[in-house]
């Protein structure tokens, strides 16, 4: 010990230091046995820990020993790097355009609201679900922990742009993955109920929850039996369902509603994102747009859209841009989209009720569950809480002659045991969001965007603006993207 070099007391002491922060940062006080690692590794040296590299002779180790070192090295720094502090992400739909666009690639920050530990922590690094050629797993679904968040900066707040695991993507039917399993099921099951009358009969006197559930039996009964064409049914661990990126409208606690696409939260209304777009229909004098036109407005070739055989449009668009185009002589008229409820669209909005004649652009109010309060259950709202009480906190729900069960046992209220937060993205009509699948828990949260490092435009060539080179480094966490 006394032939250390300063130098090497001082790195031994600086990973020490280290390695106690990161101990005590994550709450686990067996990980200081760690320590004794450390310590061999700088100071006793008595274990070789190098010794799959000494070659007998002792002469330098091969060069693929050596790329095989590296390799390791790296992929273990990486799977360090994208637990605790960051991770990329690349936006893979207009659900944000025009704040976020397709095809940028963001720094995600795993420290702003804390990382979780991992649910499934035996995995390969920089893949999400699967291995490429094999097709296998990329993770092993023994041990699984649970849920833990170590403490961050901040916890999520109103307007925050958030990366999240996509909740209803527990359970996907391998090669139907869009719309989520639970909705295709419904689906299947009302078609199914169309052409055979006894799947809902005698649902008269039942609640929409019964009625609900017996059509996704029915639809999961048909996915089941045509594998062919929806594949093998999966379950998937919190961190291994896909990640989205919305905007946290409410946050826990809060009571939201929209009226006339318009966002209330507790009855005020709220702030919009400056690049907020709604669908606008649009009718010239018979005038086109072509793709140059579309490109000066700004709408991309995802996001564009021509309704009926004339001069009749259906855009995203911007306020200022739907004002602009409307000084144009040939616009003989541009109104906004506001769906009020028609019993056939409203199926697709969610909680799917009859009892809630709610829209996308007229929704609410809904009150947003936070973490130890109670509520009052009943046959009416238990559509809005019953994935909260399965899927996410691990219960058991019947509702059976008119009565709630949870675990067994009558009940008429319920504890929430997290936080809950209520996504939508800035371009409203184009988002896919918790206006059609409910909340997103606090233990699915990945982390906040940052920047923008890299902006590819998919609808250009390489040497036609691909490279949208005024968005690198673009800041995107934060508020700065609202009025």
């Amino acid at each position: 010990m006394q032939k250390l070099s300063i130098s090497k007391w001082i790195k031994f002491i600086i990973a020490l230091i280290t390695y106690i922060l990161t101990v005590i940062w994550i709450g686990n006080l067996w990980l200081l046995l760690g320590i004794i690692v450390i310590i061999d590794l700088y100071i006793t040296k008595f274990v070789p820990w190098g010794f799959w590299k000494k070659t007998k002779d002792g002469s330098k180790p091969k060069k693929w020993v050596e790329w095989l070192d590296a390799l390791i090295f790296a992929l273990v720094a990486v799977y360090i790097i994208n637990l605790f502090l960051f991770q990329n992400y690349k936006i893979p739909t207009s659900s944000l355009e025009k704040s976020l666009l397709v095809g940028d690639h963001l720094f995600v920050s795993k420290v702003s609201y804390g990382p979780r530990m991992p649910f499934t922590p035996l995995s390969f690094p920089l893949l999400q679900n699967t291995v490429p050629i094999t097709n296998t797993k990329s993770y092993i679904e023994w041990p699984k922990w649970k849920y833990k968040r170590l403490k961050g900066f901040r916890n999520v707040k109103n307007n925050d742009i958030v990366v999240f695991n996509f909740p209803a993507g527990d359970t996907v039917p391998v090669k139907y993955v869009n719309p989520d399993y639970y909705n295709i099921s419904r689906q299947i099951g009302e078609m199914n109920a169309k052409r055979d009358i006894n799947i809902l009969k005698g649902t008269d006197s039942l609640s929409q929850y019964e009625i609900n559930q017996r059509l996704i039996n029915s639809g999961k009964q048909t996915i089941i039996l045509n594998r062919e064409v929806y594949g093998e049914v999966i379950y998937r661990p919190v961190d291994r369902r896909d990640n989205y990126v919305k905007r946290a409208i409410a946050i826990a606690g809060d009571t939201l509603q929209i009226i006339h696409n318009q966002v209330y939260i507790d009855g005020i209304k709220a702030k919009n994102p400056k690049n907020l777009q709604h669908l606008y229909q649009i009718v010239t004098d018979g005038t086109t747009f072509n793709k140059k036109f579309l490109d000066k407005l700004d709408v991309s070739n995802e996001d564009s859209e021509m309704k009926g055989t004339g001069p009749y449009y259906i855009l995203p668009l911007t306020k200022d841009r739907a004002e602009k185009l409307k000084s144009y002589p040939f616009i003989k008229s541009i109104t906004i989209i506001d769906d009020t409820y028609n019993e056939g669209y409203n199926n697709l909005v969610w909680p799917y009720s009859k009892d809630y004649l709610w829209t996308r652009d007229n929704f609410g109010p809904l009150w947003i569950p936070k973490k130890d309060v109670t509520i009052k259950l009943n046959l009416k709202n238990i559509v809005l809480y019953d994935r909260i009480i399965t899927a996410y906190e691990g219960n058991k729900l019947n509702v059976k002659n008119g009565k709630i069960y949870i675990n067994g046992k009558v009940a008429d209220s319920y504890t929430f045991k997290m936080n809950y937060y209520f996504m939508m993205g800035d371009n409203r009509h184009k988002s896919a969001d918790s206006r059609y699948w409910g909340f997103v828990p606090e233990d699915h949260i990945v982390g906040e965007p940052l920047l923008v490092w890299l902006s590819l435009n998919k609808d250009k060539s390489l040497f036609n603006g691909k490279i949208r080179w005024n968005r690198f480094f673009k800041w995107v966490a934060g508020k700065g993207s609202m009025d």
